[in-house]
Order: C-alpha cells, then structure tokens, then sequence
C-alpha cells in the first residue's frame, strides 16, 4: 500500500537517478502485485472517464435547463421553444448539444497539445491529486447550476479532469507490464457504460439530475484511493510470453540505434527523437483522429436530431438512450483485445465514416421507421470506436521501444480528442441549419 506513494516520488521527482533494484517477488506475491495493478489500473480508467460520459449524458438537461433553486423535479425538463424553430421537423434545443462537448473536449485538447512538451515534469501524485479535486468539483458546480453558463463552467472542470488524468496514467502504463494497457482500456469502457446507465438509471427511477450527480461523488474518490492505495511498485518492463513472441514478429514502429533503457527517460529525449517518433505514430493517429471524428460528430451532432415521435420515449429519454448504447458498444469492444487483435485500425475508419454518412443521410430524409433501427447502429458504432482505442494503444506499446514508450502514449492521447473537438466545431452549425428547415 505505502510503498505505491513512494514510487510515484521515485518515478517523477528523479526520474534520472538511479535506484537500488529490488529483489524479485516470489511467485504468489508476483501475482498478487499483478492483479493489483490490473484492477488498479481497471478501477483508474472507470473514475478517471466517468465524469466525462456523464456530462454528456446530461447534455440534453443542461442546455434544457428550466430548473430553479427549488425545483428538484424529477420531470425531464422540456426543450426550450424557439420561435423561429417552431415549424421545424426536429426538436430542437436553442444550442446544439455539441456546446456540451465542446466545453467537455477543449480544454482535454488543450491539456494534451501540452503535454508532450513539459508535463512529464511534473510529479504524477499531483497531477492525480488535482484530477480528482476537478472531477468532484464538475460533479458540484453542474448540480447547483442555475443557468447554461455555469453549467457548462461544470463540465470545463470535468474536461480538465479527464483529460489530465488519462495523459497521466497512459504515460503511467510504461512503467508497468504491458497488459494494463488492457485493463486501463476496459476501465473507460466500462466508465462510459456505468456513466451513461446510472445517469439514465437515476433519473428514470425519480431522481432529479441534480440528486444524480451529488450521487455520483464517490467516483473522485475511488480515483484517489485506487492510485495511492492500490497499485503496487512500478518493476522492470517484462512483457513475457505472448505478448514478446507478437512483438518481436512485428516490424518495430521506430527505427533506431540507441541503446535501449528504461522507462521513464522520456524527458532526456531530443527535439529531433521525439519528431521522429511522433512521424511514426501517425500510422495510428490518423485513423484514430478519423473514427473519433466520425462517431461523436454522430453523437452530439446527430443524437439530438433522431428525434422519433412514434414512441413512449420523451426526447430526453430517447437521448439518454442513444448514449447508453453507444457507451455499451464502447465498453464491450475495449475489453475484446484477449479476443480480438486489430492491426490495421484504418479499416475501422472507414467503417465509422460509412455509420456517419448513412445516420447523416436518415436525419435528412428520414428514412428509418423505428428508432429499435437507430438502437442497432448506435450499438455498432460504439463497437467500432472501442476497437479502434484499445488497438491503437495495444499497437504502441508493442512497436515502441522502453525509451520512447511514455512519449508516445502520452502524444497518441491528442488522437481522440482532436477529432471529438473537429467534429464539435461542425456539428455547431448543422444544428443550426437542420433546425431552421421547416
């Protein structure tokens, strides 16, 4: 337990200085420190995400917001009318709920152009220490907001949170075994499905969202307690097994004559090294920058404007919906990689692409006569974005020698939330066009 805070010390206060190799563990403590790290890692990836997914999954509340200091209604709140709006065939909210990525996706983007640059230098027990205080923080602010503004002031904070954190610990993952890369994946898998369910959950039981979000509290703390108390002392890399014999078959993602050494010397690398390694990663980046593009353009551009009237579903419930679904898609293909390895994620790209243009197509014309259809391919799509993050990182840490191993993560992390931001900037206009068609 103590001796987890005193190796995040080691690791970031002198990550030059060398340290007295500890002996090895015997088997059964070996494995004990093994299933530590893979529910630490597991339980890191689920707080660390949950506040994101949960904003989201709020969107259409916070923009929707009619609420007042006494009003703790579980009612969903209705969309505001909109009088230039009121022949139009969607209904739609006076800001898209692309405004609610926006705020939760920009300053992740921010926070991640950064950090290849500097942030390694900073110790990770404060970096964790500050993500929580965030997450919690988000969690307040949005439940006693009484206005847009300050809702969205919330969810900044959640953005900050999330994305501090998941730089954080994917740089983390190169100072333990490779198969927490795994682990960490299916813990923000699983954060988007328990973060969506337990909002729609929640509310459909009678709980108004702000009871719903001061519910969800605990989650910054177990995000603490899983870093500081769970996981054990960083040891040397050895991938072993399976994952060597994978590795030493692949062409290796960087070419180079240096001598390779351990984790954790990111920072003595060279303009020059880390731009070559950054030109390798675009193998990866591209496609990833692609389906994250693709599927939250669907998400916050679409989602609001698959409207269908011929249900029992309220607008807002039909929303809370689309977005557990996605999120289960999500959560059951970033836990596949034991079953399922892909290589070539630019196939994945595509097909999220081909998901974009045929709900694109269907919001226009309206063809689909139920929304159990939209279910279905929301499923998929979260299916196909799960695969592609899980791959991706799956492929870097297999290609990537020891040395370059936490700036490449640390820089991979700017994929997702480059093309979540891209596709926030231009579903803010679509909104606006589509909801002005009478």
């Amino acid at each position: 337990m103590g001796g987890c805070a005193g190796s995040r010390r080691r690791l970031s206060d002198s990550e030059g200085e060398e340290t007295v190799p500890e002996p090895r563990l015997p088997l059964l403590d070996h494995q004990g420190a093994h299933w530590k790290n893979a529910v630490g890692f597991w339980l890191l990836g689920l707080c660390n995400n949950f506040s994101y997914v949960v904003m989201l999954s709020a969107a259409h509340d916070i923009l929707s917001h009619e609420r007042t200091s006494g009003n703790q209604s579980h009612v969903d709140p209705g969309p505001a009318p909109i009088p230039h709006n009121s022949s139009s065939r969607f209904d739609c909210n006076s800001v898209s709920t692309a405004a609610v990525l926006l705020a939760d996706i920009l300053p992740t983007l921010v926070i991640k152009l950064l950090a290849p640059l500097g942030l390694h230098l900073l110790p990770y027990s404060p970096r964790v220490l500050v993500s929580g205080i965030c997450a919690a923080g988000s969690f307040v602010l949005v439940a006693f907001s009484h206005s847009v503004g300050t809702g969205l002031c919330g969810v900044v904070l959640a953005s900050i949170s999330s994305g501090l954190g998941e730089v954080t610990f994917l740089s983390l993952t190169a100072f333990y075994p490779r198969a927490v890369i795994s682990w960490w994946s299916s813990g923000t898998g699983g954060a988007g499905l328990l973060g969506a369910l337990s909002y729609l959950g929640l509310t459909q039981a009678g709980l108004s969202p702000q009871q719903t979000l001061l519910s969800m509290l605990g989650i910054p703390a177990l995000l603490l307690a899983s870093y500081f108390l769970l996981l054990t002392s960083p040891e040397a890399q050895d991938p072993g097994g399976e994952e060597e014999a994978e590795s030493s078959a692949r062409q290796p993602l960087i070419r180079t004559e240096a001598p390779e050494s351990k984790p954790g010397s990111s920072s003595s690398l060279s303009l020059r090294e880390r731009w070559t390694v950054f030109k390798g990663l675009l193998w990866y980046i591209v496609p990833l920058v692609v389906v994250y593009f693709a599927e939250y353009f669907i998400n916050q551009g679409l989602f609001e404007l698959l409207f269908f009237r011929n249900t029992s579903l309220s607008h807002a419930q039909q929303y809370r919906w689309y977005q557990m679904l996605y999120q289960a898609g999500v959560f059951a293909s970033r836990s596949s990689l034991r079953c399922c390895h892909i290589r070539f994620t630019w196939a994945l790209a595509l097909l999220q692409s081909l998901n974009l243009a045929f709900l694109l197509a269907d919001v226009w014309f309206g063809f689909l006569p139920s929304i159990y259809f939209v279910f279905l391919i929301i499923l998929y799509e979260g299916l196909l974005g799960g695969a592609a993050y899980v791959n991706t990182f799956h492929n870097i840490a297999l290609e990537t020698s020891d040395e370059h191993r936490e700036f490449a993560m640390a820089t991979t992390c700017i994929s997702d939330t480059l093309g979540i931001s891209l596709s926030g900037l231009l579903a803010l206009p679509l909104h606006d066009f589509l909801c002005q068609l009478s």
